[in-house]
């Protein structure tokens, strides 16, 4: 008898402590514990797509959020005439309004099913598209989009005539990969929030959130625009509240750090800190990057070949940010009729088929006690901006004299530790490791055991037996197996 009121105790204690419910304040809701899932799957793809996809346009400028296309609609409301505004006036008239671009949202091109396969190709675990930008543009039937606008003004009751998020959502879910929403806050020209903040708040975007979470029951919410009022004035906690308690996603979503103009890089347990075309952060942070492929977001019609990312160069930032125990959110901007442009396409595909091969050394890995191993010489600084660094992992794994670089990224996985090497070499010193043993040495895609050897402090591999061909062409990733 005594044996089963214990028990029956413990299966109480145990619904108690998985019913927890989180109260309205940072405090509380910072015990949630972060879902698993984002720690281990560590690559996403981003989606920026809206009416700003029409004119598809912002100058090309480097580590400047003016080379945003989709930031459109703002760039062209000041005064001061900029590039945006010459832009503008010289194609369609400065009497042209931004809304009259909607008519020519068509998305006639739009294959969900297509765009999946390309996201599951390209190796992603997870997709966020943009249910909304600033622009408060909806890709599903927001009724409160059309009501405080005052006209049509989202994909099903507008143009395209179509629920582009839900359509998109049963294709990426189709493909076995999680579905997300970015979602912004404010809205520039909406014209309650123009009138009324706190109205806003209450009226459009609370209902409107909560509309979007409960019918399409998202995994992760990119919350962004959120920086003209502090958290207590968009009421972020309450909603964080319902989220986390009553929601129909309230043990899987996962959510970032935008939520007030007081939050950003705060609240670690409730949110992960968030990371654009920055430097990152490192392991003792849950962080993602993210950044487009080229410049902008949302589709610039004005960037040309050199603005892209390689291939190899898009695989080292991957490999870099998880060695740092980060994620990247790598983001595409398709165009106004719904196609994604064949060289995102492509870079997503050389992405895709590293990963296929040495996906191990990604996927559900944590980081080592270090993420590089340096050359000798004086170390480049890394600047540690969020925002704008300038950061090129690319540039600091070049050979330089007398200037170190970055050798090998590290993952680990139980015992395993995973060397991660920008450019092959005949052989490998891994410094201040000795190998046991029992270890195995392999190169991922092959079979064949490489030979190595403890010498003082370090241990060689010997990786001249490798024939072109026989591995991965980019990136060699060598796996040392600890025996048990």
């Amino acid at each position: 008898m005594k044996k089963t009121w214990m028990l029956l105790l413990a299966v109480l204690s145990f619904g108690m402590a998985s019913a927890q419910r989180y109260e309205a304040n940072w405090a509380s809701l910072n015990t949630r514990k972060m879902p698993e899932w984002f720690h281990q799957d560590k690559f996403g793809i981003f989606i920026h797509w809206g009416v700003y996809s029409v004119p598809a346009y912002a100058p090309v400028i480097e580590n400047s959020g003016m080379s945003y296309a989709e930031w459109y609609w703002n760039r062209i409301e000041p005064k001061t005439p900029n590039e945006f505004t010459a832009f503008h006036n010289k194609n369609y008239g400065s009497n042209f309004l931004y809304p009259q671009f909607e008519p020519m949202f068509k998305a006639e091109m739009f294959d969900p099913q297509q765009w999946a396969q390309v996201f599951k190709n390209s190796g992603a675990r997870y997709v966020v598209l943009t249910s909304k930008h600033h622009e408060g543009y909806c890709l599903w039937n927001s009724p409160e989009a059309d009501r405080d606008w005052g006209h049509p003004w989202n994909a099903v009751t507008g143009t395209p005539k179509r629920d582009l998020l839900g359509d998109l959502t049963n294709a990426v879910r189709q493909e076995g990969l999680k579905m997300g929403y970015y979602y912004s806050l404010y809205e520039w020209y909406n014209p309650l929030w123009l009138k009324d903040k706190k109205r806003f708040v209450t009226e459009h975007m609370f209902p409107q959130f909560k509309d979007l979470v409960t019918k399409y029951k998202p995994s992760i919410i990119f919350s962004d625009g959120e920086w003209d009022l502090t958290d207590s004035e968009w009421h972020s906690p309450e909603l964080l509240a319902w989220l986390f308690n009553d929601s129909p996603v309230a043990k899987e979503v996962v959510v970032d750090d935008r939520w007030g103009s007081n939050t950003r890089e705060k609240n670690t347990g409730a949110t992960y800190t968030t990371s654009e075309y920055g430097a990152g952060k490192d392991a003792n942070v849950i962080w993602e990057e993210n950044q487009g492929i080229g410049h902008s977001y949302g589709y610039n019609r004005n960037e040309q070949l050199g603005d892209y990312k390689s291939g190899h160069n898009l695989i080292l930032m991957l490999a870099d940010i998880v060695s740092r125990g980060g994620n990247l959110l790598l983001d595409i901007g398709p165009t106004a009729d719904g196609r994604i442009p064949v060289i995102m396409q492509q870079r997503l595909t050389e992405i895709g088929n590293w990963l296929k091969i040495n996906g191990e050394a990604i996927y559900e890995t944590k980081a080592y006690k270090q993420p590089y191993q340096w050359s000798t010489g004086i170390k480049r600084e890394k600047s540690g901006k969020n925002y704008m660094a300038g950061f090129s992992i690319a540039q600091l794994v070049k050979p330089q004299r007398d200037t170190a670089y970055v050798e090998a990224f590290f993952t680990k996985k139980d015992k395993d530790l995973y060397c991660i090497l920008p450019a092959y070499t005949p052989q490998f010193k891994l410094r201040a490791f000795h190998a046991g043993a029992n270890t195995v040495a392999t190169v991922l895609g092959s079979s064949k055991a490489l030979k190595f050897k403890n010498v003082g402090s370090d241990c060689i591999i010997d990786l001249s037996a490798l024939k072109p061909g026989e591995v991965s062409a980019e990136l060699l990733v060598i796996k040392l197996k600890q025996g048990l």
